[in-house]
């Protein structure tokens, strides 16, 4: 367990890791309260009036009855069925939108917006998941080692005509950064909005919240009703997820060993700071 001495005193830098791990998570939590809580009581208080207001307009209608069908909508919401338009609205079980869900299976995104409703497509989702969980690890490690074999490869090509080694590596991963960033987070979103109708900042929110597996499903695409989505829409936003997750993984790797690094940097300074300290200590009580 590496230490590091602050005043004479010994300091686990796993202690330090795990308080600030948790320390991140309390402030992320005040400040989601903060900024979510009113919005989500003026959204409760709404609705309860809607319903006073509709139950004014249609006295024959009562407070039981209006709970009853409210619950159908959400409980034919859960099963993917979206209560708006009519019967006619495209499946979500085409093949294109099941390409769509098998590979929020295996990727561990899981929108929530749908899901198996049937006891064998629960069961063969299980099983399908036991199997197609690390395959898809698998997957995401050989394309992620490819990736970072192509950086190491441009980087080894750019230090043949400089000496300058660590001004080409920062170099290398600033352009894996940027061109990532324009491929997976910045030109996809531009699809969304035109598509779903969805602003720019929506359609952002919703390319990184799906590409780091969050997948809170408040956005997907291809479930509005009144839209003709082409038939391979959803599979070609599959096949972005799984590439684009390969990216961000590789990311998120990257930026790990570098907080690791400056861990190690600082602890083998420290390190090397004891050491002298011992050393003259020694040299003190000779002399």
């Amino acid at each position: 367990m590496s230490y590091f001495t602050v005043h004479s005193i010994r300091v686990s830098w796993t202690v330090i890791l795990l308080v600030g791990y948790f320390v991140y998570l309390f402030l992320g939590a005040a400040v989601f309260q903060m900024l979510e809580k009113q919005a989500e009581s003026r959204t409760r208080s709404n609705f309860q009036l809607e319903k006073l207001k509709f139950l004014t307009n249609y006295s024959c209608l009562d407070g039981p009855a209006l709970e009853r069908f409210v619950q159908i909508i959400i409980d034919a919401w859960d099963k993917g069925v979206n209560p708006t338009g009519n019967s006619t609205n495209p499946s979500n079980w085409d093949f294109s939108s099941s390409f769509f869900f098998a590979g929020t299976v295996v990727t561990t995104i899981g929108f929530g917006n749908l899901s198996p409703s049937t006891v064998g497509g629960q069961v063969f989702c299980v099983f399908y998941a036991i199997f197609g969980v690390p395959l898809n690890l698998t997957f995401l490690n050989y394309l992620g080692r490819s990736l970072n074999g192509h950086l190491k490869r441009l980087e080894r090509s750019s230090q043949k005509s400089s000496n300058c080694k660590q001004v080409m590596k920062i170099f290398t991963m600033a352009f894996f950064l940027i061109f990532g960033t324009v491929l997976f987070l910045v030109f996809p979103p531009l699809v969304f909005s035109h598509v779903e109708d969805w602003t720019y900042g929506e359609s952002f929110y919703f390319a990184f919240i799906t590409l780091s597996t969050i997948g809170f499903g408040d956005y997907v695409v291809g479930t509005d009703p009144d839209k003709h989505y082409i038939s391979i829409y959803r599979g070609l936003a599959g096949v972005w997820i799984v590439i684009g997750l390969a990216w961000l993984a590789l990311l998120f790797n990257m930026g790990s060993r570098v907080l690791e690094q400056i861990l190690q940097l600082k602890w083998h300074r420290n390190k090397s700071n004891l050491e002298v300290m011992h050393s003259s200590k020694q040299e003190d009580c000779c002399t």
